[in-house]
């Protein structure tokens, strides 16, 4: 059994959140935990609250205990990308891409 909690338009670029997800893939819950308080990138922040939901998710809706569980999957997809743009020089419009994430954590019971 498998719990999952999801968010979505996380206002960072899959590519840095993909550099956390790879760091906590596998690892017991204490110590994903452990990893995302210490290190210091922006997108621990929403990965540290993403995982105390999928605890809580495993918890409360399927009964397993929040001691055993470990994080099995975790996937950063792209969302969608914000198109923004700024006057460069020679009169020219340079493009700006404000790009989202859409973050996924399953966490599961160990054997």
């Amino acid at each position: 059994m498998e719990a999952f909690a999801h968010v979505k338009y996380v206002r960072m670029s899959p590519r840095k959140v993909q550099l956390v997800c790879d760091m906590i893939r596998g690892k017991d819950v204490n110590t994903a935990k452990a990893y995302l308080n210490q290190t210091s990138k922006a997108a621990c922040e929403p990965m540290r609250k993403l995982l105390s939901s999928a605890v809580a998710n495993a918890e409360h809706n399927h009964g397993m205990n929040p001691e055993s569980l470990y994080v099995s999957t975790v996937v950063a997809n792209p969302g969608p990308t914000l198109k923004r743009g700024r006057i460069a020089s020679r009169r020219g419009f340079v493009r700006i891409l404000k790009r989202t994430t859409h973050i996924t954590i399953g966490v599961s019971e160990k054997a």
